[in-house]
């Protein structure tokens, strides 16, 4: 696979130097108008033989565009802050927003390979990263991502012949890196595993280029070249992201549901409430104090029908603990911020450290319900994102965070009980926030699309995926 970036591919100067000018020029107009739309990010993934030229190129980029929207990330030894999160969380805490530029060295790439070639893990942890990496840079595309992925790339003999020349050399010898030394003697290896990474993730949707580093005015005119027309391509596509043919949902021919069939005359005594409720907090209290709780973060999510008690959940949940110990995440409406990102963005920025705790009131699920029943997303994302969704619980998973997800419900004929009576009530609302805040803000919605909402969670719903059905009429 590398073999034609091994066959000494050279610009001389004059070319190079009749080129730039015009390429310059066309870059930074593309630039300027990838802000002007706002429309998709720009992902730059760095990876390739150390000493090909990959710090020299971007360095290079960033003088022939503007360097003020363009952000150069490196992803080294992990710090405390991310080693207590799940791995992906310091790559989606780093994404650019629309009409930005983000630059990633040491990537998701450079951690699985360098962890292969030094025997930390076998080839089936390879694999499973390599599969991370395709999902997540799929789910970046179909959110409109234009990712650009480089591998430089010297042969064995031009690395040795580099380090024999700056060995030998006393006004360049500090180029050398440990770095360096180090995949040197392990060329071999890193080339073998970067080969296998390779064909697993050139896609169509983010394909590789692997570029010869030898001679640096070539390997500079094709990175530029490539970005360019990347860039030019992307800005007069009519639509961001991948075109995809949506087969039709298949729904219950007797109409029956999940949801529907929950028991919502299930009733309990307030005074056996009022007890258990204090036992249970007492017991919540103490599994966040246990030791091994340093081992895990939590969280809890809140979704289901409007003024089923979500609220109230939340503070009975709240009353039992330290306020140091957890955190509320209430999900509205998209910030300009959010809206700049990937979806799960707003989401992954939220999870918590490990001993800590995170309580979303609303969550991830906007997508499949809110975003799907009020038409504020296409029907293509709405149905990806429920692969999306199980994707990222399953990281969190993996990353030892427990995630318990409740659906609080209540039927359609309380529904309408609840909405008419915070409207005969909402001249009054000071009196009683707590009653009329959420019925307020949401007005009649889920009563007058009842059936949209009463199926709109259940089809990818997985048996034993930490969802508690919970009913609310009988709540003390």
């Amino acid at each position: 696979m590398f073999e034609s970036a091994e066959i000494g591919h050279a610009i001389d100067k004059d070319t190079y130097d009749a080129e730039v000018p015009a390429l310059r020029e066309a870059l930074l107009e593309a630039q300027f108008e990838l802000k002007q739309q706002a429309r998709f990010p720009v992902i730059v993934l760095i990876n390739g033989v150390e000493g090909a030229g990959k710090g020299e190129t971007v360095k290079l980029l960033n003088e022939w565009m503007d360097p003020r929207l363009i952000e150069v990330r490196t992803f080294d030894q992990q710090t405390d802050e991310e080693l207590a999160r799940p791995p992906a969380w310091r790559y989606w805490r780093a994404l650019p927003g629309k009409g930005r530029m983000g630059v990633f060295f040491g990537n998701w790439y450079s951690q699985m390979l360098q962890g292969r070639v030094h025997g930390q893990f076998k080839d089936a942890v390879l694999d499973q990263a390599i599969s991370g990496a395709e999902r997540l840079e799929e789910m970046l595309c179909d959110e409109g991502a234009l990712i650009f992925k480089f591998w430089f790339h010297l042969s064995k003999k031009q690395m040795k012949a580099r380090l024999k020349s700056l060995k030998d050399d006393p006004l360049h010898s500090w180029k050398i890196s440990p770095l360096d030394w180090q995949q040197s003697e392990t060329y071999d290896r890193f080339v073998r595993f970067g080969e296998r990474v390779l064909r697993r993730t050139s896609r169509d949707y983010a394909p590789w280029h692997v570029i010869e580093g030898v001679d640096p005015h070539y390997r500079s005119l094709a990175v530029g070249r490539i970005l360019l027309e990347g860039l030019q391509n992307a800005l007069k596509a009519k639509e961001v992201g991948r075109q995809t043919h949506i087969a039709p949902l298949g729904e219950a021919i007797d109409e029956r549901s999940l949801l529907g069939s929950l028991d919502m005359t299930l009733r309990l005594d307030k005074n056996d409430y009022q007890e258990q409720l204090i036992t249970e907090q007492a017991r919540l209290a103490g599994l966040l104090r246990d030791k091994r709780m340093r081992r895990h973060a939590l969280v809890a999510v809140f979704e289901g029908n409007d003024a089923a008690g979500k609220g109230g959940a939340i503070r009975r949940v709240a009353a039992a603990l330290d306020p140091r110990q957890y955190r509320i995440v209430p999900i509205a409406a998209p910030t300009e911020e959010e809206r700049a990102q990937p979806y799960l963005w707003r989401f992954w920025r939220h999870v918590p450290a490990r001993g800590k705790f995170t309580v979303f009131d609303r969550s991830w699920y906007g997508r499949v319900l809110v975003e799907r029943v009020e038409g504020f997303c296409s029907t293509a994302d709405w149905m990806r994102a429920y692969g999306e969704i199980n994707d990222f619980e399953e990281q969190l998973h993996n990353a030892g965070v427990v995630v318990v997800k409740f659906w609080l419900s209540i039927d359609e004929q309380t529904s309408w009980s609840v909405f008419r009576n915070a409207s005969r009530s909402r001249s009054s609302a000071s009196r009683s926030p707590r009653k009329t805040g959420a019925t307020a803000r949401s007005g009649a919605r889920m009563p007058r699309r009842w059936g949209t909402w009463s199926i709109a969670p259940v089809p990818k719903w997985r048996p034993g995926r930490w969802w508690k059905p919970t009913t609310s009429a009988g709540r003390g």
